[in-house]
Order: C-alpha cells, then structure tokens, then sequence
C-alpha cells in the first residue's frame, strides 16, 4: 500500500480540484495552450532543479513510496507532480476569479477606450 501513496496525494489533488472545472466552469482546461505554457513555466525549471539535487545527493526518494517507475533519475510520481501541483493551483485561482470578477490578478486584457 505504501507505494501508492504519492500517486494516491497526486489523484486525491486532482479530484479535488476538478469541481473547480466542472461547477465554476472556470475553462482551464479548454485553454490547452495557455494552461500548456503555464505548466511548462514551472515544470521545467523545478524538474532542472530537482534533477540537480537528487545528482548532487541533497535528496532522493523513498522507493517504498513509489511505484517505482523512474524516468531519469526521478520517480514517476515527481514527473507528474510537476503538472499536478500547478494546474490544482491555476484551477483554485481561476475559481476565485470566477467567483469575484472584479479581482484584478494582472493578466486581463487592457480595455479599448
């Protein structure tokens, strides 16, 4: 059982998450390309990051946590953790906007006069 427990955190986010897209229609996920360059905004500088670090010996994971399936030096789970986090985190904030227009996060379009 112990080797479901980062994929089983990872599903559980996400189905948390997903009414967020179902009930507040918040369209996330209809915005392919945008939600795509969010996610490589941060995946790719912390999968460097984290690739690094597991190379340095600053960190490494618990096989018994894992399913163990390793792409390169990373789990499975860390790979997908990577996208997971983030697209929970720009679900939660496009649920907030939704639920209150008039909050400006800095990515609205400039109004024509």
């Amino acid at each position: 059982m112990g080797q479901l427990t980062y994929a089983a955190m990872l599903v559980f986010v996400l189905v948390v998450t997903l009414p967020l897209e179902l009930v507040l229609r918040t369209r996330v996920y209809a915005r392919v390309v945008r939600l795509a360059l969010t996610l490589l905004c941060v995946a790719v500088p912390f999968a460097i990051w984290d690739v690094a670090a597991v190379h340095a010996g600053h960190w490494e994971f618990d096989v018994a946590q894992t399913l163990g399936i390793e792409i390169g030096p990373l789990p499975l789970e860390e790979w997908a953790f990577f996208l997971v986090v983030p697209l929970a985190s720009v679900l939660t904030i496009e649920a907030v906007r939704s639920m209150r227009p008039g909050w400006r996060i800095g990515d609205e379009r400039e109004e024509q006069a």
